[in-house]
């Protein structure tokens, strides 16, 4: 028996060898999955980005409670808004030089709010369209990636609000998305999902029916997250610091989840 034992001896060295390299390897990939090398993301829109402690301040904190390792001096996250504005008010030229705004390195993510009556009539379409692919260009010639953020339906007791408008909304941000060959970041049909299930669960400023009340920020935030970094991770805890309760945090994740998840199987 001894000489087979001796035999075997070897084998078994190298298989304690594999498993040993096997659990550094999942070691190092756990630790590898709380750090993100996506931290340098500009945020150009108008108010419906900055109401509420602005949108890009909780995106920010939602990728630091999700990659704790990532130092939080890396998280480079800004915002260049301009109240009422349209996209083509920008100037994207100078937002895209680095050190401009602070950030000495190009952004690597570029994300776009047109102005929320842009998709309304076919001349404001056509200018934001045409910006879009604009502006999607330069933002690749700098190396990044550029997104576009679909803007919600307006809702009582807002003039313009009627039924139906997110489909407007929604077919003039895939068109343009296909023209610039930018990513969307699906806001406004995650508006229209949670109003299906919670009709009473408001998203927006009761007083005028067009910008953000905190929890549509927040479900803006979620989709926004999980369009860029593609997460599955179960839950995030920020509640901004405890102004969300538990219960609202999992369900606005959860319309987030849903609706990213939909938009990607049927548009690709």
């Amino acid at each position: 028996m001894l000489p087979k034992m001796i035999n075997r001896a070897p084998a078994f060295k190298r298989l304690l060898v594999f498993l040993t390299g096997l659990a550094a390897f999942v070691f190092i990939a756990g630790a590898l999955g709380q750090t993100t090398s996506l931290n340098r993301v500009l945020f150009v829109g108008n108010s419906y980005l900055y109401y509420n402690d602005s949108l890009h301040n909780h995106v920010k904190r939602l990728v630091a409670e999700r990659y704790p390792d990532t130092e939080s001096r890396r998280l480079a996250y800004k915002s260049s808004t301009i109240g009422g504005a349209r996209l083509s008010h920008h100037n994207i030229d100078w937002l895209l030089k680095p050190g401009q705004i602070g950030v000495d390195r190009p952004f690597q993510a570029v994300i776009f709010q047109g102005g929320s009556f842009e998709p309304l009539t076919a001349g404001t379409r056509k200018i934001f369209v045409d910006t879009a692919v604009s502006y999607a260009e330069k933002v690749r010639a700098v190396g990044g990636r550029p997104f576009l953020y679909m803007t919600h339906a307006y809702v009582s007791p807002h003039r313009r609000a009627k039924p139906g408008m997110i489909n407007r909304i929604s077919d003039t941000y895939r068109y343009a998305g296909r023209e610039a060959k930018a990513e969307v970041i699906p806001v406004g049909l995650a508006f229209e999902r949670s109003y299906k299930e919670r009709p009473d669960f408001s998203l927006h400023m009761e007083f005028d029916g067009t910008h953000p009340n905190l929890h549509g920020t927040f479900l803006g935030a979620y989709v926004t997250f999980f369009t860029l970094y593609g997460d599955t991770v179960s839950r995030l805890d920020y509640d901004y610091f405890g102004r969300v309760s538990a219960e609202e945090v999992a369900y606005l994740q959860r319309i987030a989840k849903e609706t990213v998840a939909d938009f990607r199987t049927r548009d690709m």
